[in-house]
């Protein structure tokens, strides 16, 4: 199914207040409905994204309006588009011999009874194939509990569905708001959104790189203050596409990991396919089996758009 195309506008701009003051932004990007807007039309959008009241005038420099994918502006509604429901897988699939995280096991996965062996057990036509695998919780797209960072934390068995399923999914697509050198995600970016109760997904495109050396190295995270600041919002579940929530490169320390689990909000970590879903309205599902002292398992990450 083709997606819909979204629109963006890239301007400058100096906006005066009726009460005195003024303020000016340059290289500013902001949700379009239509690419069919004017000046005037985009100044409004602006001025209700930013939340702004008693606004005089607004002046757009250097308006420019691409194809671009939505971040998800306040105030901006999506353009009406008579679409299927559509389903989003977000998981890796698990195979034998799957490098997840580097330095963990790779799963392995062995006939228990085979399709021939099976045919001397049933009625003629009749066969079946059973087989085993042996992993590692942490494998493929998978969900942390309490119980894998605290041990008396609530294990798989004991996270609640309604954290779980159905979720209302808020989207942040950052794949052009870090860098190298500034990997870190912090609470300015989450904080123009109303998040409680939802599943907050964080999109930074390190998926691409998933099942390669290039993945374990580099790889953007979630701030320890953000993760307080989600926290606070009283999130449900916080994922990303990305090695890992934390930075596992500075040391053994895991602030986000230990504020969200303890707070009982779970983890989706090595997500895949974020870019597929709007900044908002998506309802996303990430459950896994319900084993009871076990911290970490994969899951069939998906959302409905």
């Amino acid at each position: 199914m083709t997606e819909p195309t979204e629109y963006r506008a890239h301007f400058g701009f100096d906006i005066s207040f009726a009460n005195g003051g003024g303020m000016q932004g340059e290289g500013f990007r902001l949700d379009l409905p239509s690419p069919d807007l004017d000046a005037d039309a985009i100044g409004l959008l602006l001025v209700r994204h930013l939340g702004l009241a008693l606004v005089e005038s607004v002046v757009l420099n250097d308006l420019r309006i691409v194809a671009e994918q939505h971040r998800g502006s306040r105030g901006v509604d999506a353009p009406a588009v008579a679409s299927a429901r559509r389903i989003v897988d977000l998981s890796h699939p698990i195979r034998a011999g799957l490098i997840t995280y580097p330095g963990l096991p790779a799963p392995e996965i062995t006939p228990f009874l085979t399709r021939e062996d099976s045919r001397g057990k049933y009625a003629p036509g009749t066969e079946f194939a059973m087989d085993v695998i042996t992993m590692i919780g942490n494998t493929g797209t998978y969900i942390d509990s309490p119980f894998h960072r605290y041990a008396e934390g609530g294990d798989l068995s004991s996270l609640p569905l309604e954290k779980l399923v159905d979720l209302p999914a808020e989207v942040f697509h950052l794949t052009d708001t870090w860098s190298p050198g500034s990997r870190g995600i912090g609470s300015a970016t989450l904080a123009d959104r109303e998040l409680r109760g939802t599943a907050v997904l964080l999109h930074t495109g390190w998926d691409h790189r998933f099942g390669t050396p290039e993945y374990a190295h580099g790889a953007p995270f979630l701030t320890g203050e953000a993760a307080r600041f989600l926290a606070d919002a009283g999130v449900a579940l916080v994922g990303i596409d990305s090695l890992n929530i934390d930075d596992t490169e500075s040391g053994g320390e895991r602030p986000a990991h230990s504020i969200l689990l303890a707070a009982g909000i779970p983890v989706v970590e090595h997500l895949t396919g974020l870019g597929s879903l709007p900044a908002r309205g998506a309802r996303f599902t990430a459950a896994p089996p319900a084993v009871a002292g076990f911290g970490t398992f994969p899951v069939r990450a998906h959302a409905v758009v």
